[in-house]
């Protein structure tokens, strides 16, 4: 039993959980960041945004496909063409993906206002 002079903080019990804690929070700290480990340039940061704002355009134009199975297909299609791009790293190849999927959004859009 401590000593009822003896403060809690030096407790053997106490001091041991504060030595566990402490080192459960010194091993977190030694992790990298996922936003430091991930950080990009503005360039990119820029054309992400770009990519963001094409990929919001496409969606809100699908809802006005009247057909479901076309509507399905076109989100289905411009999905995958994301996802198979997403790990471009090369800003002159982004900016060339982005400027390729405007046009062909362009194209398909006067396709839908048309039907």
């Amino acid at each position: 039993m401590p000593c009822p002079m003896q403060p809690w903080h030096l407790h053997p019990l106490s001091l041991s959980l504060s030595l566990s804690l402490s080192r459960l929070y010194s091993s977190q700290a030694k992790r990298p960041s996922r936003f430091t480990a991930g950080t990009v340039s503005l360039d990119h940061f820029l054309q992400r945004a770009k990519a963001l704002s094409l990929w919001r355009t496409i969606v809100r134009g699908c809802r006005k496909i009247s057909d479901t199975g076309t509507r399905e297909e076109t989100l289905r299609f411009a999905r995958e063409e994301f996802r198979r791009n997403r790990d471009v790293r090369d800003l002159t190849q982004i900016r060339y993906l982005i400027s390729t999927g405007k046009t062909q959004w362009e194209g398909m859009e006067r396709y839908i206002t048309g039907l």
